[in-house]
């Protein structure tokens, strides 16, 4: 039988209800965190693999260090917020990473849409990671973040172990993977409490998204994998993931040139790439940094594709990346 996030959900009741916070992870996505399990563990490391060894502070002119996110506190999980040598080694919001030069927002066109999801899936068999960044139309800003590890409902603990190891182990984090991955069907739960908190979606709007659409670097994403997932676990296909926005069809009309990938764009523009490509909350960022300097450009960010149905899309724009 299959059945739907919103059915699932019923009686699933957020911790508490926060004012919403600029720039950094807000307690909206902490407080929709199940509070299944106490972790005697407490260090993360999203690894650099591209890693500055600083990074310039637009607003201020300096120099700071960048700093790998911690992988707990995505998940509202973290239990080291007291600890001077934790909070010296890793960060606990972005608003570091996402400032905006009001300066250099000249060219900006006014957007059909208020805000952007930007979303970058990790996990060929099943989904492994879950990452959206809440992007401001508007101002280009960061509003929040949404990020959960998915454990995958299919595969053995032997196959889940080899691989995890696999594809996180090499980054330095398997072990808080392990810790806080939980089932798709609940991330789908948890993510449908952020995006009616941020007053994205809710039954009222007949469960599509309210004025706001996913970004991502490529179709596969929406069309293909969270359909393929949604099968794998028993579940509907939720109405909000019936259009999005493949970032490189809107790059190939406005830059009149192909972008096969995310890191040829930032190549492109000169953007330097922070922390661990294929790590999905850390490619998340930096695609949201392609689309804020897409957005100061003057790029009118579209939908570019859309679901007939669970199986039938429609791609919008006549010149687009096959």
């Amino acid at each position: 039988m299959y059945r739907s996030v919103t059915a699932i959900s019923r009686g699933f009741v957020p911790r508490a209800a926060y004012s919403l916070c600029f720039g950094s992870l807000s307690p909206f996505a902490l407080s929709s965190v199940s509070p299944v399990r106490e972790l005697t563990v407490s260090a993360s490391l999203s690894a650099a693999q591209h890693d500055p060894s600083s990074a310039t502070s637009h607003k201020s002119g300096t120099t700071s260090r960048w700093k790998p996110m911690c992988l707990y506190y995505t998940h509202g999980m973290c239990t080291m917020l007291d600890d001077p040598a934790h909070l010296e080694k890793f960060s606990h919001s972005c608003a570091d990473e996402f400032r905006v030069v009001i300066s250099e927002l000249v060219n900006k066109q006014c957007q059909e849409l208020d805000y952007f999801l930007v979303l970058d899936l990790e996990g060929k068999v099943e989904i492994l990671e879950f990452p959206i960044v809440l992007v401001d139309a508007k101002t280009t800003c960061v509003v929040d973040l949404f990020h959960r590890f998915v454990r995958p409902s299919k595969m053995s603990e032997q196959r889940i172990n080899e691989y995890i190891e696999g594809k996180y182990g090499k980054l330095g984090v398997d072990r808080v993977w392990h810790d806080t991955a939980i089932p798709f069907e609940e991330v789908l739960q948890q993510f449908e409490v952020w995006l009616t908190q941020h007053r994205l979606w809710g039954k009222e709007l007949g469960g599509h998204l309210n004025r706001s659409a996913f970004v991502t670097c490529g179709n596969w994403d929406v069309k293909t994998k969270i359909p393929e997932q949604c099968n794998v676990s028993k579940m509907k296909l939720p109405s909000y993931f019936m259009e999005w926005i493949n970032l490189k069809d809107i790059y190939l009309n406005f830059y009149k040139r192909r972008a096969t990938g995310m890191m040829t764009m930032m190549r492109e523009l000169q953007i330097p790439s922070l922390g661990s490509h294929h790590l999905g909350i850390d490619d998340a960022k930096n695609i949201t940094r392609v689309l804020q300097r897409m957005l100061a450009d003057g790029a009118l960010i579209q939908i570019t594709a859309r679901r007939n149905s669970p199986e039938d899309v429609e791609f919008l724009f006549k010149n687009r990346i096959r």
